[in-house]
């Protein structure tokens, strides 16, 4: 949860009764948690909006989609899946390039096209 051990809660829960004392602190924790609920509600409204707004191509559409880290790192998994469809030659499947040389190999020499 955030990073928050247990320590940092009894440190947190300590200052907040000393800070808003013992009277008030259930009162404050109520409305803390109505703010979570109503924040949560808006988050789950508006990619309820985007969804419907986009089409019926956008149906599994999360929010998280919508980070370029998520969406970069998604893109570049693929491409790594796409690499591993090589033949034993180094070439991708169907392809009509040459062979790629192993490191130290040398070029096959054509005396007629020299």
């Amino acid at each position: 949860m955030f990073g928050i051990g247990l320590p940092e809660l009894m440190v947190i829960a300590v200052v907040a009764v000393v800070v808003f004392g013992p009277e008030k602190l259930p009162d404050y924790a109520r409305q803390a948690g109505r703010f979570a609920r109503q924040l949560r509600n808006l988050a789950r409204s508006a990619q309820d909006q985007l969804r419907e707004e986009l089409g019926p191509e956008y149906a599994d559409l999360k929010l998280t989609d919508l980070d370029p880290r998520q969406a970069i790192r998604r893109h570049i998994l693929e491409a790594m899946d796409e690499d591993d469809d090589l033949d034993p030659d180094g070439r991708p499947v169907g392809s009509t390039s040459p062979p790629v040389l192993a490191r130290g190999e040398r070029p096959p020499f054509d005396l007629e096209a020299t």
